[in-house]
């Protein structure tokens, strides 16, 4: 069991690596795209990104959208 618990550690840090290297490189594109930006407004721009990505408006999941939490029948 310690081996699973483990090897799930191991695969979530590396799931939050590779989140924080994403989160980089669109922070760097926004200040490419938009030079005269403040900090404030690049960390407002990549917000806006994270909540409503283009391509994943509705999640990165498979399937058609749900409200959430989904009532109890």
């Amino acid at each position: 069991m310690d081996d699973e618990l483990a090897a799930a550690a191991a695969r979530l840090r590396l799931a939050l690596e590779l989140f924080e290297a994403g989160e980089g490189l669109v922070r760097a594109r926004l200040r490419r795209e938009h030079p005269l930006a403040n900090d404030a407004d690049i960390e407002a721009r990549l917000i806006a990104w994270l909540r409503e990505r283009p391509g994943a408006e509705h999640g990165d999941a498979a399937g058609r959208p749900v409200t959430w939490p989904r009532p109890r029948r």
